[in-house]
């Protein structure tokens, strides 16, 4: 009798035949590219640095196409994007010590998104590895240490053969859901020596499905059936599963209102009947999450900026599906499905029975038609209160903005409507940490799935432009927006040249909106430059527009091939 696991795959006859007279000169560097090439990746980032000269040059010898950007970090936040935008695995390549320690804020925020980026991190020579202390360049004690509590999973190869199956292994864990970083490290010498290792050919890195408890999908589904007033909140395991159409029906079937997280927007259409949208940080909003009798929360842990800075507290039944096991019940006791978002879905509609309650979309009506009364009166939402608020968006204490500058909610809500009249349908936006993107959060309709992101899982600055430009690699004729203010432009300029050596179809909004003349924190208002002119000397077309040309100026932008920038002046130009 044969049983599967005797099965063995045996090579062709052209395997056996690359296998026995490899070509020579191959090194380690060349066993990762062909781990990489076999595993499917065609596109790698990073930036080249002494340790890691090696798997770079293999790289420059092969097939795959290398995007280098000007920091380790903005080369983290694009692979972040194209891994966003693709749901694949994407290589970013770093050289050791303090060029590694550069990407930990990128991958920070790829761990908080569930973006499957695998870092290949080069290190020291395998001699000065343990903490001796014995003076190379670029050593410490111990990098891997550096990035455990940061990534998904840590990774060495310390000899060529160990290379292809920890590789693979590394690319299985970034893909399994719930999907996240991961960190591979491999020592210089070992990048660097020939090896007499065959070509690497059949790598298998399939990563685990996450299926959910049949008994546990029973009971939600007889919870969500006989229900009196059923909710559900969308997050981004939703967009991350490709969940979004089984979600709808299941939120059709059962009449259920459904309010996305900031990290699922676009998980369920804007204008449906039963979209809640995704006002958050609204008392009322929050209020009436707080009254469903059953409460169905998919893909999301309910961490701070999802659930109205800890002030949400539901007094109903609680479902709660999430891939990522520590998040389960980690905020609120309820009925924990481990599972990917689109299987459970899948179950629950399998399961579920169709629930009538024609009241439904009249109450979800009402709620935004409130939202809407109050919410030009509200200020800028603060993503970091020092402490949260409970009153409603019109019963801020700070005193009202000047009208017309960006924390002005009725300019920042027709700059909104403004980029979304420019902005195609399906084109994807990239928002940096900003007031104006802390608006968009509640108030932009993204209109397709996956096609809005921001930094607001980690919170780190800088984010937009890098990311926009992994985008832009990860989908080439698909125009895409950056969205930054004046500070946060400064963390990613340096990537114009990037966006001009690949003619990248990137648009970069700046909204300059520094108030020079109100007294603001130390440091806060730091000195900014011509950002127009800044562009310019890239050879990037620069426009400076205002509030009421800005749809025109944005759209213009968008529609012209390569990259260019738009510079806001909400209150007019800058003196």
């Amino acid at each position: 009798m044969t049983h599967d696991h005797d099965l063995v795959l045996r090579p062709t006859e052209a395997q056996r035949a690359a296998a026995l007279a490899p070509p020579p000169g191959r090194t380690g560097g060349d066993l990762v590219v062909e781990t990489l090439c076999s595993l499917g990746a065609n596109t790698v980032f990073g930036l080249p640095g002494r340790r890691a000269l090696a798997l770079f040059d293999a790289v420059g010898r092969s097939d795959l196409r290398f995007i280098g950007l000007r920091t380790e970090n903005n080369a983290g936040f694009a692979a972040d994007a194209y891994g966003r935008m693709t749901g694949e695995a994407v290589p970013l390549l770093l050289s050791a010590g303090p060029a590694a320690l550069m990407a930990l804020p990128a991958l920070a925020e790829a761990a908080a998104a569930s973006a499957p980026v695998v870092a290949i991190c080069a290190q020291v020579p395998v001699a000065g590895l343990g903490g001796g202390r014995r003076g190379h360049l670029n050593e410490l004690r111990d990098q891997s240490a550096s990035f455990r509590e940061v990534v998904k999973s840590v990774h060495s190869a310390r000899t060529p053969s160990q290379i292809p199956s920890v590789i693979a292994e590394a690319w299985e864990s970034a893909l399994t859901a719930p999907p996240g970083p991961v960190y591979v490290e491999i020592p210089e010498d070992v990048l660097r020596d020939e090896t007499v290792i065959p070509q690497v050919t059949g790598v298998d890195a399939t990563p685990h499905e996450l299926a959910p408890r049949p008994e546990l999908t029973a009971v939600a589904a007889h919870w969500l059936e006989n229900a009196a007033r059923p909710v559900i909140i969308a997050g981004g395991g939703v967009i991350r599963s490709d969940a979004a159409g089984k979600l709808r029906l299941l939120a059709e079937r059962v009449n259920a209102p459904v309010v996305t997280t900031y990290g699922g927007k676009g998980a369920f259409p804007w204008t449906h009947p039963l979209s809640l949208q995704s006002w958050l940080e609204d008392r009322h909003t929050t209020d009436f999450l707080e009254d469903a009798d059953v409460l169905l929360v998919v893909g999301s842990g309910l961490g701070e900026l999802s659930s109205n800075h800890h002030t949400f507290f539901p007094t109903g039944r609680v479902v709660q599906i999430e891939a990522d096991l520590g998040k389960l019940e980690s905020n609120h006791a309820a009925l924990g499905i481990h599972a990917d978002a689109r299987l459970a879905l899948q179950a629950l509609l399998e399961t579920v029975a169709e629930r009538e309650d024609p009241t439904a979309p009249d109450r979800v009506r009402l709620l935004l038609t409130d939202i809407a009364s109050r919410t030009t009166q509200a200020p800028s939402p603060d993503p970091f209160p020092a402490q949260a608020s409970s009153s409603a968006p019109g019963q801020a204490s700070d005193p009202e903005p000047a009208a017309g500058q960006a924390s002005d909610p009725e300019t920042q809500l027709r700059l909104l409507a403004s980029i979304r009249a420019a902005l195609p349908p399906r084109s994807p936006s990239f928002w940096d940490m900003t007031a104006l993107s802390y608006r968009a959060w509640s108030a932009f309709d993204p209109k397709h799935p996956n096609t809005m992101h921001s930094a607001q899982g980690a919170g780190g600055p800088g984010y937009a432009f890098p990311a926009a430009l992994g985008a832009a690699i990860a989908e080439p004729g698909t125009p895409v927006l950056a969205v930054s203010g004046d500070d946060g432009a400064m963390y990613a300029i340096a990537e114009l040249a990037t966006a001009v050596q690949h003619a990248l179809d990137v648009t970069w909004l700046i909204v300059d909106d520094g108030d020079d003349d109100a007294p603001r924190e130390t440091g806060a208002a730091p000195t900014r430059p011509d950002f127009a002119a800044l562009a310019a000397s890239f050879g990037v077309p620069a426009t400076t527009t205002t509030p009421q040309s800005l749809r025109a100026d944005l759209t213009k932008a968008l529609k012209s091939p390569g990259p260019s920038l738009v510079l806001l002046h909400p209150r007019g130009a800058r003196a």
